[in-house]
């Protein structure tokens, strides 16, 4: 019987999996979208809405729990002052999970996972790589 143990293990010892949603919950705050595997998206939704709901209740010991989680001082304070205004009347549900297809080495399912009502104005603009013609430039000449 699994009484009391929640969460997915994902094939790693316990110090890896805590690092690696570290890493991951930092990369959503900062992108407020990112691509994965479907397992970890899953397990990640839960972190992330644990960590904009402390930021919602923003505290100072709300702030040190949070600042304990997420190492960058820089997204700790985009959690407390952007995301947690963002979604203050909103009771839960922060985060949104696309499935996209399987990856091309070991066909894992891949998700996108993303914040809910994010700005999609603010977001980087697509490189364009070497060899391909970017469409503004052709309109130009």
């Amino acid at each position: 019987m699994r009484h009391l143990n929640q969460g997915v293990k994902l094939g790693r010892t316990s110090a890896h999996r805590m690092a690696m949603f570290r890493n991951l919950v930092t990369s959503l705050m900062r992108y407020e979208k990112i691509e994965t595997t479907l397992a970890k998206a899953k397990e990640l939704r839960r972190v992330a809405d644990k960590m904009i709901t402390l930021g919602k209740n923003g505290t100072l010991s709300a702030r040190k729990r949070a600042a304990a989680y997420i190492k960058d001082k820089g997204m700790v304070k985009k959690v407390f002052d952007v995301i947690a205004k963002r979604y203050g009347n909103r009771m839960g549900g922060y985060t949104r999970i696309y499935k996209v297809g399987f990856r091309k080495g070991d066909a894992a399912k891949l998700a996108i996972i993303e914040l809910v009502d994010r700005d999609v104005s603010a977001e980087p603009k697509r490189k364009v790589k070497r060899g391909e013609v970017e469409e503004k430039s052709e309109e130009k000449k």
